[in-house]
């Protein structure tokens, strides 16, 4: 068992370069199963996920060789077996190999799945998108004996049942039309990924337009992850230190943006960077109103990063409507202090004065607004189950001890 201690109450200095993007280097990684041969990816992120991601597809025969953030995966002698569901219980992720199992092997075992439990998250989406392609339920099996073309239409726009589309579509025979598909950057990621691979795939506001066509290994670059800039922007700013987050698309956070710009903060943003000056903010009274959405909305990882911020300020009101039940975090952040009061689907967050405790993560990114909040607090907290934050984040306390932070891991 492990711990992670902070002295915080350190204003955050320097320049700090984000890891590749989590949520993007999964759905690479299984879609890999797509092709024979030896794909190559860069800038893929040293974290948990990544590494259960890769014992599953070394489960399945792939030969794998994952040193300093680049990744070969070899797909010539993989063949079908059962899940291990040691491996598949332990990340979300694990999903995505309903429908590379699919297309690949033409059978695709439907279990249980991993991944943070802050609510219910059924995967009847991805099922139905199967069977749309013509894949049938056998004794707890999806089966085919051939994926086919077909229209998908998503009932919401879910991430994980959109890269399951695409990545069944990818191996389905003639024309394949994706309906109600979500948007965020690393669905636009496996798209890119798919269409420099072979594949004719055509995206638009309406849809997305797959056209069966041989796909073959190539070699390919994790985008910078988009939730870790948000989460060292937060720490900048509650901390009032003055840092430069880079290796990112800066666009990509423009709604997260707009929030920190009505809650008076000034930041200086490039196209791949951001700049934090504490001497540019002038904080405005009034409390802060977020609406957790659908990509691009505010980003759903990012709503309980920000939380300990809000806190810290004038309070808020934080509605999330992509997972209504995501607010277990609060729970932790009650050990610091802060005062909430919650609602069906949302909580109001009352200006807190917070101080240092010993608490518990209990989802990745619930993990990390404790470590935010730990930080701006002079004196010493404990964040127990780590493990479960540097799921998501690559070297975090070696990151956080190059701008000046005070935090170490440590087995007990």
């Amino acid at each position: 068992m492990n711990k992670i201690t902070i002295n915080g109450g350190i204003p955050l200095f320097g320049e700090i370069k984000v890891s590749g993007s989590k949520n993007a280097a999964l759905p690479l990684i299984f879609a890999t199963l797509l092709t024979n041969g030896k794909s190559v990816f860069y800038n893929v992120p040293d974290i948990g996920d990544v590494r259960v991601a890769i014992d599953i597809i070394s489960d399945l025969g792939a030969g794998v060789e994952f040193a300093s953030n680049r990744l070969t995966i070899d797909t010539s002698a993989v063949s079908y077996k059962p899940p291990n569901p040691a491996l598949v219980s332990k990340i979300r992720a694990s999903t995505y190999l309903i429908g590379a199992s699919l297309a690949r092997f033409g059978i695709a075992e439907v279990g249980e799945f991993g991944g943070c439990n802050f609510d219910l998250r059924p995967i009847d989406f991805h099922i139905k998108a199967a069977m749309s392609l013509g894949a049938k339920m056998y004794k707890g099996n999806l089966v085919t004996d051939g994926l086919k073309g077909a229209k998908i239409h998503l009932e919401k726009p879910s991430v994980g049942a959109t890269v399951n589309s695409l990545i069944m579509s990818a191996a389905a025979e003639g024309v394949t039309e994706i309906y109600g598909f979500a948007k965020e950057p690393h669905i636009l990621s496996l798209i890119d990924y798919l269409s420099k691979a072979g594949l004719s795939i055509n995206i638009s506001e309406e849809k997305i337009t797959v056209k069966k066509a041989p796909i073959h290994p190539i070699e390919y670059t994790i985008i910078g992850d988009m939730v870790e800039a948000s989460s060292y922007i937060i720490a900048g700013l509650i901390t009032n230190g003055e840092i430069l987050v880079s290796g990112f698309k800066t666009y990509e956070l423009d709604s997260f943006f707009s929030i920190l710009h009505s809650m008076g903060y000034a930041l200086d943003i490039g196209r791949n960077y951001v700049a934090v000056n504490p001497s540019k903010n002038s904080q405005r009274i009034t409390s802060t109103v977020i609406t957790a959405s659908p990509y691009p909305g505010f980003p759903t990882d990012i709503q309980p990063l920000i939380a300990p911020l809000l806190a810290s300020n004038n309070g808020g009101q934080i509605i999330d409507t992509v997972w209504v039940n995501r607010f277990g975090y609060l729970k932790s952040l009650a050990d610091f202090g802060m005062r909430y009061s919650e609602f069906h689907g949302g909580v109001n967050i009352e200006k807190s004065t917070l101080s240092c405790a010993v608490t518990r993560a209990i989802d990745l990114r619930g993990g990390m607004s404790c470590i935010i909040a730990a930080l701006s607090l002079r004196g010493k907290s404990e964040i127990l189950s780590p493990e479960l934050v540097l799921r998501g984040y690559d070297s975090l306390p070696e990151k956080l001890n190059a701008l000046g932070a005070d935090v170490k891991l440590v087995n007990i």
